[in-house]
């Protein structure tokens, strides 16, 4: 039987709250479904999303799954780092 590592961390700001599950892969990104660049179109709202994988050099050894709700942009994306970095 073979098992498969999984992190959770939940994430809040302000109105966003994101569920964010890691799991060892190649750096994928699912946000609701979507690409990260196809759901957070803006360069700077990816980067600050990615930045505790990006401090820790793990960017290209997790596959990373995230369910956001609430809020705008700017606030899913700090919900979706916070939940990373628990995780």
């Amino acid at each position: 039987m073979e098992t498969t590592a999984r992190y959770h961390g939940l994430g809040r700001r302000k109105t966003s709250v994101a569920r964010v599950w890691l799991k060892p892969g190649t750096g994928q990104w699912t946000v609701n479904g979507r690409s990260l660049a196809d759901y957070l179109p803006r360069p700077s709202h990816q980067s600050h999303a990615q930045e505790p994988l990006i401090a820790t050099d793990l960017m290209s050894r997790f596959d990373v799954q995230v369910n956001v709700d609430g809020g705008g942009q700017t606030g899913q994306a700090g919900a979706i780092r916070m939940g990373l970095a628990r995780a």
